[in-house]
């Protein structure tokens, strides 16, 4: 078959939740099926990194979809008239986008966070999603989920589209494992003057929380002294004033690092060297550091709210991401009980096996193949 693939967010040095999602997915689908040949759409020059077998035929289509404006060209006009060239049998779009098509469609929906938080998103780019999302999701004849939280809340807004959703979750990527005490104690070094931290990594915006968490840190530190420091790990993205004031309002402000976009080899030693994960998000689709955290045998905490208790199981400790005590109280706790922090880790390494990328690509391309075979919609 021709299976033709939206892979716009495989960026070289900037793969974040949908790229790594992308890159994922897309390399187990080719190189599992080597009878099936892969059109991967880019909406700028490509990287030959990311042809993961001489199955892919990589196709630039302008404009980069980078902006609402953007976003209609590429997905209202230029993507249909490449799809109706390519005669694809299949189009897969993994980062929620469906454009006009009579091609048979599977779209991977990874939240609906503009509903819940609007305020959060640039008036433009909110506009597009309150126009545009209702008919990507009526256009897909299959919709993916990355988990029940995200399929329970599309057909709670969209109840037209109920009957086409299934849960397909995530996997960890590769690289994360448990660290020895030899690199963690390097790691330590190099990026905590040798001090155990809490680490947070994501995309800073209003959504992540990081003010609340720098303030439950920074109370953390008063009530314990303890010698432990809050690094920070992600791209500023927007909205981040608040985030700076509260770091610049913090008395341990000299506890608290901000590392900026980490590469994937300085990211999982800086996660497998962490005392622990803080992952007080205000709402995730899913909550992809959780998993990789357990890889790296570390504990977590994280929020009560959305999929991450669903992802996270009874691993970790779970608190109000609204409440600035609550998540100081769990950072606490976890500090002064290092056997809670074993049995965290123990729990981890079970709750980690439910969700694997093979696992996900297999269920997908069931997805696909389903789809080849009725060929309309649901």
């Amino acid at each position: 078959m021709r299976i033709a693939i939206n892979t716009r967010f495989l960026i070289p040095g900037k793969l974040e939740g949908l790229g790594w999602y992308t890159y994922e997915i897309c390399r187990r689908l080719v190189q599992n099926h080597p009878e099936h040949t892969f059109y991967f759409l880019f909406d700028r020059p490509y990287s030959d990194a990311f042809l993961f077998g001489e199955n892919v035929v990589p196709i630039h289509i302008p404009p980069p979809a980078r902006h609402p404006i953007l976003w209609k060209i590429w997905f209202e006009y230029s993507l249909p008239l490449t799809l109706r060239r390519l005669k694809a049998d299949l189009f897969f779009s993994p980062d929620g986008y469906c454009p006009p098509t009579t091609t048979p469609t599977l779209l991977t929906v990874h939240d609906l966070a503009y509903l819940h938080y609007p305020d959060q998103i640039p008036p433009a780019v909110r506009r597009y999603y309150q126009k545009y999302t209702p008919l990507f999701l009526q256009r897909a004849h299959r919709i993916v989920a990355i988990s029940r939280f995200v399929q329970r809340d599309i057909a709670n807004f969209f109840p037209q589209v109920a009957d086409r959703i299934h849960v397909v979750g995530n996997g960890p990527r590769g690289g994360f494992h448990p660290l020895t005490a030899p690199e963690i104690q390097a790691t330590r070094i190099q990026f905590s003057d040798g001090q155990p931290y809490f680490f947070y990594v994501g995309a800073l915006h209003p959504r992540k929380n990081l003010p609340r968490l720098i303030q439950a840190f920074t109370l953390f530190k008063k009530q314990t002294a303890a010698p432990v420091k809050l690094l920070i790990g992600g791209r500023m993205a927007w909205q981040t004033g608040d985030i700076m004031q509260a770091w610049n309002q913090s008395e341990h402000k000299d506890d608290i690092r901000f590392l900026g976009y980490l590469p994937d080899d300085t990211l999982s030693r800086i996660l497998g060297a962490a005392f622990a994960l803080s992952y007080p998000s205000l709402f995730e689709g899913f909550g992809l550091p959780i998993l990789e955290a357990f890889h790296c045998d570390i504990p977590v905490i994280t929020s009560n709210t959305s999929s991450m208790p669903e992802v996270a199981g009874h691993a970790a400790l779970f608190v109000n991401p609204m409440d600035t005590d609550s998540i100081s109280a769990q950072l606490r706790q976890l500090w002064e009980h290092p056997a809670l922090a074993a049995e965290l880790i123990e729990k981890g390494r079970q709750q980690r096996a439910q969700f694997t990328w093979e696992k996900a690509a297999d269920l997908l391309y069931d997805h696909l193949i389903a789809l080849a075979k009725k060929r309309q919609p649901e």
